[in-house]
This record gives structure tokens, C-alpha cells and sequence, in this order.
């Protein structure tokens, strides 16, 4: 199946207003992407983060009316500096080149991640299915890698599961997935996306570890333990996010640890690491840094 695609140039300011426009149009999907090369490493907490020039992408079945689009684009954005291309899309050549991309990939001596277009490369491992369509975390970038390599590690291989798990920004879920597959025996996953929270379920009931998974919003996990009167404690916490949330969040990852627990911490630029291992050393007996290219895992166990 091929569609029409119309890409809007624009800037920052305007990043909604065009995509509303596209969607008002008939859009099916619109994705943003950045229009100059412009690295976003750092930020805020809960911010979401924008290019200051942005590509708005729209993808239109190709029977669509291409000139009453463009008519519509017209007469919403007139008034904002923009520009316009369109193309035709070749589906199946688009997704072949995507996926190509991805491969099985091995962490550790047990874990391997696959996506589910290709047989696990060795079927007698630990082999966590994945859809390489959701852009969550697939374990391909550094930070993911060295988390899983660090649970691969780290987790005994139980038949009487005893240790729980806190993911904190958990994204596609892989983390907390990964961690039962091994050998936990229940993890919280908690994020601040709802999409976030759904590609874990799903990811969740493909490996067949959904019963031993619960997703939640931040709010909802603060206000079901406060409604139980329990504090939530884990044997590991692991937060997969940015250095800056790291380190305000200190105080509040700590008290999910139990005594004698693991905090796992990726995310984190080696030039970042120092400030998250100060916030840390007051809770925990900081191990050294791990490294993978540019990024750092940071481990401890709970004084």
C-alpha cells in the first residue's frame, strides 16, 4: 500500500498549529522531527521537548485529495512563515528498509531481544519479542543496553521468584519485561505517557509476562499506595531517563529501595554522571561507572 505524505516545514512556534492542521485534513499520523539537526539532550522535568524548527509529517491514504490538502494547509497557516513538500510513499519498501535496521541482539550471557518479524537467533535463551514499530526503546540505544546487560548480570535465574522491580520512565516496558523474564517476581512500570503505559501491556502479554507487570501514571501509583497506607519498596529500582530528573528524583527513587537494594540509573552523558552519583551517595554505596560510548550506567546498593 503506498500514501501521500506532506511534510510542513516550520518553526517551533508553530509545531502544533500545523499539526492540528494536518489532522483537521485527514491525516492518519503526524510525526514531528527535528529540521535542522538540533540535539535535545536535557529537558526539563515533564517538559516535552521541540526543535526550534520542526518537520510536521502527515500520511494520507493515496486516493486522498491532494489539492483540496494543500488548499487547507493554505488557508490555516497562511498567516506563519512555512513551507510545503509532498511525496508518495511506498509502503512496503519504507517498513522493509525500517525494519532491516533492527536485529536480534544479545545482552548478557541469557537475554536476547528480537524483534517479531525474525526467529530468535538461539531459541533455548531468554528471547524478548519485540515490535520494532514502537519507538519506546527497543534496546538498540547505549542507555537501554547497558541496563539490560546490568539485569542480565544481576538477576539469579529463580525457580521461587522473590525479588520485585521498579521501572521508572519505563517506555516500551523492556526493562521490566526483561527483568521477569529472567526471574523477578513482579515489576511496577511506571511513565508519564499513556502510549508509554499501552506499549508495555502489549509488549507485556507478547512475551507472556503481563500478569506479573502493572503500569502506571506517576499520580496514580503515588495515589494507590497512599490509599493502601504502604510505602513501596523494591529489591531494584532502575530509571532509564535523563540526567536532570535523576537527580531531582533523588530522594524519591531512594525510598523505593529496600534496605540492601540495587538502584540502577541510566540515561546519563559521562559529563552528567558526578552531579547523579553526589545526588545518590547519600543513599547508597555507588559502585563505579559503566560506560558505553558517550552514555553511563550507575549502580548502588541501599545503606
Amino acid at each position: 500500500m503506498s500514501w501521500l505524505q506532506i511534510a510542513i516545514h516550520t518553526t517551533k512556534d508553530n509545531a502544533e498549529l500545523a499539526e492540528d492542521c494536518l489532522f483537521s485534513a485527514g491525516a492518519q499520523t503526524v510525526t514531528l522531527t527535528d529540521g535542522a539537526n538540533q540535539p535535545i539532550l536535557e529537558p526539563a522535568p515533564d517538559e516535552i521537548p521541540v526543535w526550534n524548527t520542526v518537520i510536521v509529517t502527515g500520511l494520507f491514504s493515496l486516493d486522498a485529495n491532494q489539492q483540496h490538502i494543500l488548499g487547507l494547509i493554505e488557508q490555516n497557516l497562511g498567516e506563519i512563515n512555512y513551507s510545503c513538500k509532498t511525496e508518495i510513499l511506498e509502503d512496503r519498501n519504507w517498513a522493509r528498509a525500517w525494519m532491516d535496521h533492527y536485529q536480534a541482539m544479545r545482552f548478557g550471557k541469557r537475554l536476547w531481544v528480537c524483534p517479531l518479524h525474525l526467529e530468535p537467533p538461539d531459541p533455548a535463551a531468554i528471547n524478548l519479542r519485540l515490535d520494532p514499530g514502537l519507538a519506546f526503546g527497543t534496546g538498540t540505544h547505549p542507555t537501554t543496553s547497558l541496563c539490560l546487560r546490568w539485569l542480565d548480570q544481576h538477576i539469579p535465574a529463580q525457580e521461587n521468584k522473590q525479588q520485585t522491580l521498579l521501572d521508572y520512565g519505563c517506555g516500551s516496558g523492556i526493562l521490566a519485561i526483561a527483568a521477569c523474564m529472567l526471574g523477578i517476581k513482579h515489576a511496577d512500570a511506571v511513565d508519564i505517557d499513556p502510549q508509554a503505559l499501552i506499549a508495555t501491556q502489549n509488549n507485556a502479554k507478547t512475551n507472556q509476562v503481563n500478569d506479573y507487570i502493572n503500569t502506571w501514571l506517576p499520580n496514580d501509583f503515588n495515589e494507590h499506595h497512599a490509599a493502601l497506607g504502604l510505602k513501596p519498596q523494591y529489591d531494584i529500582v532502575v530509571a532509564n531517563i535523563l540526567s536532570g530528573p535523576l537527580v531531582e528524583l533523588a530522594p524519591v527513587l531512594a525510598s523505593y529501595v529496600k534496605s540492601g537494594g540495587d538502584i540502577v540509573l541510566s540515561g546519563i552523558l559521562k559529563e552528567q554522571a558526578e552531579p547523579v552519583r553526589d545526588a545518590y551517595s547519600e543513599f547508597f554505596t555507588m559502585d563505579k561507572p559503566v560506560y558505553a560510548e558517550d552514555w553511563t550506567l550507575l549502580q548502588g546498593k541501599k545503606t
